[in-house]
């Protein structure tokens, strides 16, 4: 009789432990999704005034066209149906684009001058600092998820649900580590 009860006190820990583990996994994935959710936000409103600027700094340059193609071709992509992993590699793309954009428009004083140029380039400024912000806060949700899918013993309530560690949002090459000045 008392061995039953150990037993079944033993069960209701590990059950109790079991279920504590699964709601903070499911607590965990959720903070994950509504800050990538937040920053989505900020790359959308990026992605969607890259017409603009390519349109203004178009009328000012003649033979940049190839910048510009990439630009807009990379902007023509439907950006609701992409999934997250894509949405982070076009971000990545958006960034090495809008940094060579800027790099042209630094050739052309009238460009800079333009009204509507620095009206784009001061909204372009702003979301890139909130996209840096939402940046760090995703990447410490993501931290903070991946430990406790991967650390033990909680590693193995999450293999058991099949919880998976996500990715950090990071820059994918050397280039882009350097900031984007937006300076005009």
């Amino acid at each position: 009789m008392t061995i039953l009860i150990i037993v079944i006190v033993v069960i209701l820990i590990i059950l109790n432990y079991v279920i504590k583990k699964y709601n903070d996994l499911v607590k965990g994935r959720n903070k994950v999704e509504e800050a990538f959710s937040t920053m989505d936000v900020y790359l959308k409103k990026r992605f969607d005034l890259i017409p603009n600027l390519v349109s203004t700094v178009k009328g000012y340059t003649n033979y940049e066209s190839t910048t510009l193609e990439k630009i807009v071709k990379e902007r023509a992509q439907s950006y609701n149906t992409m999934n997250i992993d894509d949405k982070v590699k076009l971000n990545n793309e958006l960034s090495s684009a809008i940094g060579k954009i800027l790099a042209v428009a630094e050739q052309y004083p009238d460009l800079k001058a333009n009204q509507n140029f620095l009206d784009l380039s001061s909204q372009l400024s702003s979301i890139e600092d909130e996209i840096a912000n939402s940046r760090k806060y995703y990447n410490a949700t993501v931290r903070a998820y991946n430990n406790n899918v991967l650390m033990f013993p909680g590693n193995i309530v999450a293999k058991i649900f099949k919880f998976n560690t996500c990715t950090m949002f990071e820059v994918s090459n050397e280039n882009e580590r350097e900031n984007v000045k937006v300076e005009f």
